[in-house]
């Protein structure tokens, strides 16, 4: 679902159907480079554990899977000067290419080094990085991608959140935010927006989990919260749909 999400806001074709597919080494007809893009997100989200939040390397390492043989010179930073143009007139002109260097290292040092909420740092990154257009293609899916790398790093669950399906959802209103950012010269807005976006993404994932987990996948999900010491009490406020009887039976196999 998240790399279905993340793809179709750039324009991907293929159906979650068929990308499932793809998953599972099944032949699928659809655009070659539609399916590219497919195989390589799958590779680059695979990797989401080992990646370095805080590291150009691997940030850069991840643009390479995601965008490799669909451009020249993937995990590249641009050469070139670039802007988005939307009908006839330009929505955003990135800072000039002689500077992207500079820029994306200090976004690094603000995400290593600044005492902030890791949240609210996360969505910092995620517009100033949309803002650099540090790529000359593929910004918009490793600003997403990015996102979650930072958060699951100190939060597992976020491995599992598939917040760019709101995003696709509402593609519109994802732009006009990032416009609006622009515009005020801060990110106070997308900020705002995306905690809303992630808010929403927590409570429909516990809600489709609770219908649809196995005891196995609600026990790997409770254990990637860190909550440390629990109760069945407390199990059940996570999983609300389970009976007192499940409950006991699952953390009964996850002691064991």
């Amino acid at each position: 679902k998240t790399i279905h999400s993340s793809l179709k806001i750039e324009g991907n074709t293929l159906t979650e159907d068929q990308i499932t597919a793809i998953i599972d080494n099944k032949r699928v007809i659809g655009p070659k480079e539609d399916i590219l893009e497919v195989k390589n997100a799958i590779e680059a989200y695979d990797n989401l554990g080992k990646y370095d939040p805080y590291s150009s390397k691997s940030f850069l390492l991840a643009h390479r899977l995601l965008m490799n043989g669909l451009i020249e010179k993937p995990g590249q930073y641009r050469t070139e000067n670039v802007g988005i143009v939307q009908g006839d007139k330009v929505a955003h002109l990135a800072p000039p290419a002689a500077n992207v260097d500079y820029l994306m290292s200090d976004l690094f040092k603000y995400l290593k080094n600044t005492e902030e909420l890791l949240l609210i740092k996360s969505c910092v990154f995620h517009y100033e990085m949309e803002f650099i257009h540090p790529f000359l293609d593929g910004n918009g899916r490793m600003g997403r991608l990015w996102q979650s790398v930072i958060l699951s790093k100190e939060y597992p669950v976020f491995e599992h959140l598939p917040f760019e399906t709101l995003i696709s959802d509402n593609q519109r209103e994802y732009y006009d935010v990032l416009g609006a950012s622009d515009e005020q010269g801060e990110s106070t807005i997308f900020i705002e927006y995306m905690l809303r976006v992630i808010d929403q993404s927590l409570d429909e994932l516990l809600s489709f989990s609770n219908r649809t987990m196995k005891r196995e996948d609600r026990l790997r999900y409770f254990k990637s919260m860190n909550i440390g010491s629990f109760s069945r009490k407390d199990y059940m406020e996570v999983f609300k749909d389970i009976s007192s009887a499940t409950a006991s039976r699952d953390l009964q196999e996850g002691v064991e």
